[in-house]
This record gives structure tokens, sequence and C-alpha cells, in this order.
């Protein structure tokens, strides 16, 4: 017997099923309903579990009405979806509810499906190329750089220049006394693109002991404001960088003199390098295959992307310490602004899925197990624990969809299929559905 009264279609990728659940079926589950409340109901006059039946009825009409929604929606649900065969990407949302005590019980439920695509062409994309083993000059460049990152901060007896660390106090003026207020100590390394660069410009050329005023203007037009500030500079301090030899080879590793520490900086440049290449294909080769193949976004599914993302972004301000509550923040303006960002994400993994579909792209249990072996061992736990993990918060079926696309990328691009990186590891935000 069919549970679908009807199913019309609402939007491009949007879909409204109205659903029976037979009278018989809800009769049922209101009886066991009723008997949990009787067993567990206490009134006045009547021991635990001695209430009579219609009084319990009665009583906890409300609470008893829910609980049988609550369990049987679900259930027919899935009975509902799997008749029509849907595809759905999402929970459906499910309104129009019409219980009625010895009737069938009826409601409506919408879900966003996933969009018909035909596949173009999957080849000849236009990907960028160079070279990942690294010239001399970058090498040089990197162990200068990690000659500095170990150098020690020694005093300088001349004027500060780029590089040079500096410290001392900053105070603004007042604009009509022209007095100084509160001091507030300062040290900045001179070129730091994150330090004002009046103050940068201002401490460029003086000594330890010298002093000068200059004028920070804020904002811009109309709001404008410029102000006054007096910086005095109480040290100059340069990088003492050690030589380049063994005892500092030592210092990065299990390097047994320079020359190992260089091929050790040589190959991981060339380790950077080819992933740089291949993220670069990757994206050139994604954007091409978007190109190719425009489709209509199922919304709901993008505004599930788009509250992923702004979840990911507030979860990394708070790490910061970031008041949230306090914080003025303009959520509805950041949401449209990453929206095409959300649009891209929805897109290429619907893509995905439909190559991985047509290709018949599968990721066996071994390769499975080696990538939830590769997230365990960069976060030090077992595959059995990053499985259990990836279950309990429903993301195993969209992880495993996950490792589809990246084969079908790698597949696109001509590559061989390799152990998956931690880096990708983790599943992105999505609905267990979507997978």
């Amino acid at each position: 017997m069919s549970v679908v009264l009807s199913i019309e279609d609402v939007g491009p990728c949007r879909k409204q099923l109205k659903v029976e659940v037979p009278a018989p079926a809800v009769e049922a589950e209101s009886k066991r309903v009723v008997e949990e409340y009787r067993k567990h109901a206490k009134l006045p006059g009547f021991r635990q579990g001695k209430v009579p039946t219609e009084l319990v009825k009665q009583k906890f009409y409300k609470e008893i009405e829910q609980d049988v929604v609550e369990r049987l929606l679900p259930r027919y649900w899935k009975q509902a979806e799997a008749e029509s065969e849907l595809d759905p990407l999402l929970p459906p949302s499910v309104d129009e509810v019409d219980y009625q005590p010895g009737a069938p019980l009826t409601f409506v439920a919408s879900v966003e499906t996933r969009p018909e695509i035909e596949l173009g062409s999957l080849e000849d994309f236009e990907l960028p190329d160079f070279e990942t083993e690294p010239t001399e000059e970058e090498i040089g460049q990197a162990l200068e750089d990690m000659r500095r990152a170990v150098a020690e901060w020694v005093a300088a007896d001349r004027s500060a220049a780029t590089g040079d660390l500096v410290a001392g106090q900053l105070a603004q003026l007042d604009p009509e006394s022209g007095e100084p207020g509160a001091e507030k100590p300062f040290s900045f390394e001179v070129g730091d693109p994150q330090v004002w660069e009046e103050l940068t410009l201002e401490v460029t050329g003086k000594q330890a002991g010298q002093q000068a005023d200059f004028v920070r203007q804020e904002g811009e037009g109309d709001d404008a404001v410029s102000r006054r500030f007096r910086v005095k500079v109480e040290a100059v301090r340069e990088r003492d960088l050690p030589a380049l030899d063994d005892s500092l080879a030592a210092q990065f590793g299990d390097y047994a003199d320079v020359d190992a520490l260089r091929q050790g900086v040589r190959g991981e440049l060339r380790r950077g390098k080819a992933s740089e290449r291949s993220q670069q294909r990757e994206r050139a080769m994604l954007d091409q295959l978007l190109e190719r193949h425009p489709i209509d976004l199922p919304q709901g599914v993008v505004d599930n992307e788009i509250e992923g993302m702004l979840k990911e972004y507030a979860q990394s301000l708070a790490g910061q310490g970031v008041d949230l509550e306090n914080a003025d923040l303009d959520w509805p303006t950041m949401a449209e602004q990453i929206r095409p960002q959300a649009e891209r994400r929805v897109h290429a993994r619907l893509l995905l899925d439909a190559i991985t579909s047509h290709q018949k792209i599968e990721v066996g249990e071994e390769d499975f197990e080696a990538a939830l072996a590769a997230i365990g061992r960069a976060q030090g736990r077992s595959a059995v624990s990053v499985r259990q993990a990836l279950d309990k918060s429903g993301n195993l079926i969209g992880f495993r969809a996950q490792l589809a696309r990246e084969k079908a990328i790698k597949s696109l691009l001509g590559e061989e299929s390799v152990e998956p990186t931690p880096e990708s590891g983790e599943p992105e935000t999505e609905s267990e559905n979507e997978g």
C-alpha cells in the first residue's frame, strides 16, 4: 500500500510530498504511547501505573499526540522516500501535520533533491604547469630564513632599519594641549605589514633615545579622523645570524652536516612546489568543469553550506578569545559575501558525485581504511577511533563520498591515486544524506 498521496516539483531541485500514515498504524502507535504514559503517570489519588487509561489520555493529550507524531513521521518518511525513489540531499522540512485519533495521519514533506546532470566533456583541460625542482637561489633563501629564525637579537649601535627589532613607548597627544597621554610599550620588527605604516616610517632611521611626533589618519572621507602620536625609541636590536655550519644543521633535525640539511631543504621545497602545482591544477580543472556544466543549485543545500562555513568561522573566532555575543559582527552580510564560495562548493560536489556515478568510481575498503589511518596518524589516534567519531557525528557516509570525489579528481587530472592526506581527510561540512 502506497503511503505517498501526491508528489510535485516546487523548485528546480525541490519536491513536495504528501504522505499518509494508515489509521491502523496510527492507532497502534497511539496505544503504545498511551500505555507508556499510563505506566509512569503519577496523579493524585492513584498509585503509579494504576491511573485509568481514559484519564491518562485526557491529562496528557498534547504530550501523547506529540510523541505519536515524532515516532511515526521519520518511519513513514523513510518509506515514502524509498517508494518515490528520491535522492534527497538534506533531511526533509515537514509541515501541515494532520493528526486525528482514529483517522490516518497526513503530513507534507519538502526535500532538496539531487539535480539531473548531463555530463559533457571531461577531457582537454587547460592546466597550469611549472617546474617543481627548487632553484639554488630558493634553497639559499630558505637556509637564510632558517638562520634568521634561530638568530639572537643583539643591541645595534646605529639607526633602525628594515629587519631590526625596535622597542619603545607610544602615546597619543591631546588634540588641544598637545600633551602626551598614557604611554604604551611596543616592540616590533621594522617592516612588519601589521604595524601602522606611519609608525614604521617614523622609527626607521631613529636611534635609541630619540623621539618624534607623527599623525595617523583613521577612516576615509567625511569619517576621517586625524590623531597625533609621540613615539620614543628605547632600543634597536639586530639579528646575530649563526654561521651556516654543521652546528646549525643539528638544530633543525637529524642532519649530520650542512650538506644533509641542504638536501632536506631541497626535498621540502620540492614537496611544497609539487603540492602547489597539484592545487593549482585541481583548481583550474574544477573551474573549467563547472563552467562546462552549469546546473540549478538546490538553494537549501547552499544555505546549509553557508551556515556550516559561518559556524566554522565563529568557532575560529571563539578559539582566538573573541566574545561572540558582544562582538559587532554582521552575520547576514557575511553570509551573502561567502555565498559564491558556498555555491562553488556545492556545485563541485554535485558534479563530482555525478562523475563518480557515471564512471563507477568507488572507494574500496582497503583505501577507506588507509584514509582513516592517515587521519589517525596525523591526530595521534587509531583508525578505529576516527571511524567511530565520524560515525557518531553522522559524517562517515559523507567521508567515503568525499574520498570518491578526490579519486575522481585525480582520474580527471590523469594522476595516480595516492593515500589521502590528513589535510583532506576531515569531511567538509555537509549533511549525512548529501554524500
